[in-house]
């Protein structure tokens, strides 16, 4: 295989890595912060806390939307640029991102739909519960994604 192919191959990822690796953290934090923001307008019934809530949340939705385009991409590029390394750890490797996918990734991509569609159309206890869920999920992919690392 000739050098500059493997060298290309190494920046993509590292580039994808890289946008990865900024957004993924500020999601995971925003999460809960936001989850907290949420609590305090539900007790108190402050509309600022609402605004507030809303507010971050649009910023919370952009870097889910990056971090989960940029996790997809590195994990086909897993598959096309590292296809030996792919084989040879797919079976390690593929038990816990399947369970990551099964069990996090698809109650976090539910809720976050009821969390950002379900103002005014779900009670605001219910609301409150899915971005929990969100915060949660969230979190526990990410488990999921360094058990398997």
């Amino acid at each position: 295989m000739e050098d500059y192919i493997v060298d290309w191959s190494r920046a993509q990822f590292a580039l994808t890595a890289l946008y990865h690796w900024i957004f993924v953290p500020l999601t995971l934090g925003l999460t809960f912060i936001v989850a907290i923001m949420e609590t305090i307008y539900v007790k108190t019934g402050k509309e600022e806390w609402k605004s507030i809530t809303k507010f971050w949340m649009t910023l919370l939705g952009i870097n889910f939307a990056i971090g989960l385009a940029t996790g997809i991409i590195m994990e086909f590029e897993f598959g096309t640029n590292w296809s030996n390394y792919s084989w040879i750890v797919g079976d390690i490797f593929g038990a816990p991102l399947a369970i990551e996918g099964l069990m996090a990734f698809f109650m976090e991509s539910t809720f976050f739909a009821v969390m950002f569609f379900g103002w005014g159309k779900v009670s605001k206890k219910m609301h409150l519960l899915s971005t929990w869920l969100v915060a949660i999920g969230s979190n526990l992919s990410a488990l999921w994604i360094l058990v398997a690392n």
